[in-house]
């Protein structure tokens, strides 16, 4: 049985339907803030870093195979983007610290994001309980009528 390690998700993929598209099945999940980095949606969530943002997600549990799955083939094939794994360290509810990977492009395209691709994040991210706040800043990201 292959390990499972912590991995810290915080666009789309938040969206558990998402990741059971591509077999990815979390043993565990919980609500996590990232310090240092903001996200940007244009039109994919992505992580940029910033000493004034946080960010809000998921840490879930997933093998090595999974993760491949998701960025390697459903990630770069399908949605045309290559994110790498860096080392992070995530806060959960409880304030208790955890190592995770997350996974980051060097560069996204800039273009507004599709109002399907926001609702994936925007939808999960109420249900987790992410602030108020944190809500409005991803709304912010739909394009303009």
């Amino acid at each position: 049985m292959e390990n499972r390690i912590w991995v810290y998700f915080y666009g789309s993929n938040i969206d558990l339907n998402v990741l059971k598209k591509v077999g990815f099945e979390p043993d565990e999940i919980h609500v996590a803030k990232l310090t240092g980095f903001d996200i940007q949606i244009s039109p994919l969530a992505n992580l940029v870093r910033s000493k004034r943002h946080c960010t809000y997600g998921i840490l879930a549990t997933g093998t090595h195979e999974e993760l491949e799955r998701l960025y390697g083939h459903y990630v770069q094939k399908e949605l045309g983007a290559t994110y790498l794994p860096e080392a992070v360290l995530c806060e959960r509810a409880d304030g208790s610290l955890v190592p995770a990977l997350c996974y980051i492009a060097a560069e996204t395209p800039a273009s507004p994001a599709t109002p399907e691709y926001l609702a994936r994040i925007l939808v999960p991210a109420r249900a987790f309980g992410f602030p108020d706040w944190y809500i409005d800043r991803l709304e912010g990201f739909a394009a303009p009528i």
